[in-house]
């Protein structure tokens, strides 16, 4: 018996060993991921990384991570649009069966799936511009973007007929949905009036409608699905054979 008592206590000490190294292991693990994601994206801040899963030195003998989690603020996405750039408030990522190469210099998941958050003045960059002419003496511009509801997008347009600004903006609620996985759509459900003046409806839609390109995430992860959100578009994204560094 007290041979037995000896085996469990040395069993005992041993996997706790075991379990201190592998977390210091892992910790180390995320914090050079973190730093080379950082690097490899021109982060201006360090990323969040972590490595999910136990026992952590397991799946490193075996060349594959179960599942990281990456949380990125304030990333500046590509518009597709003269070098301009689109700020996505907060990027989070889940990514499933991570291979990665023998000295770490590259690492490739086979699938990803996350959110992403884009704030209603980012989007609103894109909708706002100098008051156009949509019928003889009318003008309008899109001036505010907000929740309306239902994943719906409330697009606030000031107008101003025969030289008269209308006292309150004309508010419209509008679909939005994602394009060829790399561009979010804003449509008018219904077309609003200015002032009782009937206009036709390709021209006012050239107002309320409008496309906004965001491209060049982390890895190649796109697009997939979008709704509004109480504080901005918030967006799923999806990606396979995504690569986390490297």
């Amino acid at each position: 018996m007290r041979a037995l008592r000896i085996l469990l206590i040395v069993v005992v000490i041993l996997g706790g060993i075991f379990v201190i190294v592998d977390r210091v292991a892992v910790n180390f693990a995320e914090g050079e991921a973190a730093d080379r994601l950082k690097a490899n994206e021109n982060l201006a801040s360090t990323p969040d990384v972590s490595i999910e899963g136990f026992p952590f030195l397991t799946q490193v003998a075996g060349g594959t991570l179960d599942e990281v989690r990456v949380g990125i603020e304030g990333y500046e996405a590509s518009t597709g649009d003269g070098g301009e750039k689109i700020r996505i408030g907060d990027l989070r990522a889940d990514m499933k069966g991570v291979d990665f190469s023998s000295d770490f210099s590259s690492a490739v998941a086979d699938s990803a799936t996350g959110t992403a958050t884009v704030a209603y003045d980012e989007l609103l960059k894109k909708a706002k511009s100098e008051s156009t002419q949509v019928a003889p003496g009318v003008t309008a511009e899109v001036v505010g973007l907000s929740d309306g509801g239902n994943g719906k997008i409330k697009v606030a347009v000031e107008a101003t007929v025969l030289g008269t600004k209308l006292p309150e903006p004309v508010s419209v609620l509008s679909s939005v949905t994602v394009v060829d996985g790399n561009t979010v759509r804003v449509k008018a459900d219904a077309l609003p009036e200015f002032g009782g003046v009937a206009l036709a409806e390709s021209r006012v839609r050239r107002i309320t409608d409008f496309e906004q390109r965001i491209d060049g995430l982390p890895g190649g992860i796109r697009l997939d699905k979008v709704e509004a959100g109480r504080g901005g578009v918030d967006i799923v994204v999806k990606g396979s054979d995504v690569r986390l560094v490297g």
